[in-house]
């Protein structure tokens, strides 16, 4: 089946006819709308110039506008819209399916009133009673159904409507409005089943003015406010018919209550806080914003700093969590737990580097410490759920305020998992509940999650692995077996820029002069697990190319413990440690230790030669099992410093230098 998100060579064929991306969008609004006036498919009006449409966007034109305007936000960012994609609806109904409260209708308690049963008696009788009317049925009773005053009341209050959506319902980046037009389906979905639609009018108005939409975009607002008309009238929320909310009643809510801002820097504009706030923000680091202007830099420039300066009511930085490349998700995330009421649950978007990033620890911290972190799901890459973007994906769901003592981890979750209608995921997905205190033996207090196989056998060996080794200390504390009087190994990125010194790295001559030039291809591991460097300096039969230093040498060209530091995802082993010896010189896409002079001293004595003493750590850190803890706490696919750093290491104290 072809599905609507991979059909991404329609988009660009529109865009070589009508490059325009508003005309695009004020187009396919206008065909969408006289579809639904004519009763005749999308594909019948749009413009004849447009490029045939695929059968798989004809299902859903709320999804080809979603589409259409997240290349129009990349455009306007200098990005390619060849990488934009909007968020599947499917996912959509499955992170708003668990949010849905319960039918305010309960079973009556009432005596059961049971119906004469004579089947015993011969058919002669029946009839006779048949005609005085004497009730002969099956004698079951027949339920029936009250309102739950406790619901009611709160329906009365504005704190959910009928349908079950809790209210107010807060979108700080709602773009065209996915989330908010697939709540209208589910409230759609509640009364269309329902025998009398005689107070859909009211619960559906109750819905609309407790909704809170906004968007620094001004096209974007004015795309969700027509998009958010055309899906009432499509699900037969919005018209003239029994139950329907009047078009023009509709659109004057909605007017209100969609909003152009900027939910980072500018006050919430509505005074009634959120219940329940859903997010998904742009993944963008700020230096990737404004690419596509003149003054882009300056824009830059200006936002970080404003954004830096942000200030709450009580005079008080707004973000906590800026740090590094600022990306704009964790800030949304921040503000969002910000805007809700207390209580109130964010589910956000975002992707799965937030999990175990170190630029991300703040964030996690502030999802933990202050607030409680309930559930995530984890969407890895290569789920299908995405087409096209190979990174994974996150789902938060955190209730504001409090401290969270306890997080279930629920993943890895695939396309076929996520269930829309029910919402959430199967319970055949593999989660796991982590406490508070194990959680803190794992991560040292940056709370990051690790990443966790689906099968059962590895799923358990893993976390074995990770029990094991979280009581061991970590690289970077000053008192491990590689650590001398209170000084730490340190990881260093190998000394020469790839990119910068491009033209003194050369194809390998042998001679006695040449240096050897090592870099994380020249890294190997066999089926085993074996590493070793094929490099043309040590092994005649592998390729010459980039593998000559032409310059000089670096100050210190001992022998020294490195770490491919850029892992292709298909390798088997992710910690690829090896000993280069006296001589090389190593690019930046290997990382090596260096050791404290104490512990060089140390390996000398109990192993003859610094080289031999150094090949002894190396047999222990290409321990498989430390391979298994780098691999679930792996953030992406370069071995960071703050990973190699963070390595639980243990030899029995046979390294510890004296002091």
């Amino acid at each position: 089946m072809i599905r609507p998100d991979s059909v991404s060579g329609w988009y660009a064929r529109l865009d070589r006819i009508e490059s325009d991306r508003d005309v695009q969008m004020k187009q396919w609004l206008e065909a969408w709308k006289g579809s639904l006036n004519q009763g005749v498919p999308v594909a019948a009006l749009l413009p004849e110039a447009w490029p045939t449409l695929p059968a798989a966007l004809l299902a859903d034109a709320g999804h080809v506008l979603d589409q259409l305007l997240a290349r129009h936000d990349a455009q306007q960012d200098g990005r390619s819209p060849r990488g934009a994609h909007a968020i599947p609806i499917r996912l959509v109904d499955a992170i708003i399916g668990g949010s849905v409260l319960g039918s305010p209708f309960k079973l009556k308690a009432t005596e059961k009133k049971m119906n004469m049963t004579l089947d015993a008696l011969p058919p002669g009788f029946r009839d006779c009673l048949n005609d005085f009317d004497i009730n002969v049925g099956n004698g079951k009773a027949i339920e029936e159904f009250e309102e739950d005053r406790t619901v009611m009341d709160e329906v009365k209050s504005g704190g959910r409507t009928m349908s079950g959506i809790p209210l107010p319902l807060a979108d700080p980046a709602c773009g065209a409005g996915v989330f908010a037009a697939r709540v209208l389906k589910k409230h759609s979905d509640f009364w269309l089943s329902n025998s009398s639609l005689e107070k859909m009018a009211e619960d559906t108005e109750n819905l609309l003015n407790g909704l809170q939409l906004l968007d620094i975009d001004p096209m974007a607002v004015k795309v969700c406010n027509n998009r958010l008309i055309l899906e009432g009238v499509r699900l037969g929320l919005f018209g003239k018919g029994e139950g329907m909310l009047k078009i023009s009643n509709a659109k004057k809510v909605l007017k209100s209550v969609i909003k152009c801002g900027d939910a980072l820097q500018d006050s919430w504009p509505w005074e009634n806080r959120p219940i329940v706030c859903y997010i998904n923000p742009p993944w963008l680091r700020i230096k990737d914003r404004f690419r596509g202007h003149e003054d882009g830099s300056n824009l830059r420039k200006a936002l970080g700093k404003n954004l830096r300066e942000c200030l709450n009511k009580k005079g008080e930085r707004r973000f906590s969590t800026m740090r590094g490349n600022v990306n704009l998700y964790r800030l949304f995330i921040e503000r969002g737990l910000q805007i809700l009421q207390k209580d109130g649950r964010l589910r956000a978007v975002a992707p799965d580097s937030l999990l175990r990033e170190q630029s991300s620890a703040p964030l996690r911290r502030l999802m933990v410490e202050d607030n409680v972190w309930n559930s995530l799901w984890c969407i890895e890459e290569g789920n299908q759920i995405y087409p096209g973007i190979a990174q994974g994906v996150l789902v938060v769901d955190i209730s504001c305020g409090g401290s969270t003592e306890e997080i279930i981890s629920v993943g890895p979750v695939q396309r076929k998992d996520l269930q829309p209608m029910e919402g959430g995921v199967s319970k055949e997905v593999p989660r796991i509940s982590i406490n508070r205190n194990r959680w803190m033996d794992w991560t040292r207090g940056t709370w990051a999650i690790p990443r966790l196989p689906r099968d059962p056998f590895e799923r358990n060996r893993v976390l074995g692995v990770i029990d094991e080794l979280a009581q061991r200390p970590r690289l970077s504390d000053p008192r491990n077996d590689l650590a001398s009087e209170g000084i730490a190994a340190k990881v260093r990125v190998g000394e020469i820029d790839q990119t910068s010194w491009s033209h003194s790295i050369k194809a390998w001559k042998k001679s006695k002069k040449s240096i050897p030039f090592v870099r994380g291809a020249h890294f190997y591991s066999d089926s085993e697990g074996k590493v070793e460097i094929r490099h043309p300096a040590f092994d005649a039969g592998v390729d010459l190319e980039q593998a000559m230093w032409d310059g000089a040498l670096p100050d210190n060209p001992r022998p020294r413990l490195a770490c491919q530091a850029i892992v292709n995802s298909h390798q088997n082993r992710r910690l690829r440690w090896a000993v280069m010896p006296e001589g090389c010189v190593l690019g930046n896409s290997v990382n090596h230790l260096q050791l404290p002079e104490g512990v060089e001293r140390r390996l000398m004595n109990d192993h003859g030669s610094l080289e031999k003493g150094l090949q002894w750590i190396c047999e222990q850190l290409n321990d498989p099992r430390l391979d298994a803890w780098a691999k679930a706490w792996a953030a992406n696919n370069n071995v960071n410093n703050y990973e190699l750093e963070t390595l639980p290491v243990s030899f029995n104290g046979q390294v510890v230098a004296s002091a």
